[in-house]
């Protein structure tokens, strides 16, 4: 497991316009993988990067998929433990599809992984979007999103959660950087 960064977290604020450049540098990456027959998008992380990435990739066969980790595991654990599937798609909607999952961030990397797996049992062939990737939170050595916009050991804030506060913001840690 990698050893997690010392000191505060930093945060970083992001503008609408920060998000359309994640979306710019994202789109060529995705389009020379080829084409794909599916989204599937994370809840709730994901809704709006997806929402934008379909858009702009014209992906119409959208899905979602939602996930949830009990929060009351040892840290040497969390690789082992199993997740809920809240919402997942039927496995006939995944089969023999090429599928673009996307997320925010991928942080632990437990979420992205535990979908892409279980898209694969489906029968799909699935790739992970995010426009975060936090290598330093990552619980996995091996594993990496297929696609992402920047590498980041911040705690991202996006302008759609702007309005929700500080809550997980700890306090006495620096205000957020602006980008």
């Amino acid at each position: 497991m990698k050893s997690m960064p010392r000191g505060p977290i930093r945060h970083e604020l992001l503008s609408w316009s920060d998000v359309d450049k994640l979306v710019d540098v994202l789109v060529p990456q995705i389009r020379s993988a080829g084409h794909f027959d599916a989204l599937l998008i994370i809840t709730r992380g994901g809704i709006i990067p997806g929402g934008m990435i379909s858009e702009a990739l014209d992906i119409s066969y959208t899905l979602i998929a939602a996930v949830h980790f009990p929060l009351d595991v040892e840290p040497s654990a969390q690789l082992a433990v199993l997740p809920t599937f809240l919402q997942f798609p039927d496995d006939e909607l995944l089969l023999n599809r090429r599928v673009l999952i996307v997320d925010d961030v991928w942080g632990s990397g437990r979420t992205s992984t535990s979908i892409k797996n279980r898209c694969i049992a489906a029968g799909a062939t699935p790739f992970s979007c995010v426009f975060h990737f936090n290598p330093y939170r990552s619980l996995f050595t091996r594993a990496e999103p297929d696609f992402y916009a920047a590498i980041t050991d911040a705690h991202i804030i996006y302008p759609w959660e702007v309005d929700r506060g500080t809550k997980g913001v700890l306090a006495g840690t620096p205000e957020p950087d602006r980008n």
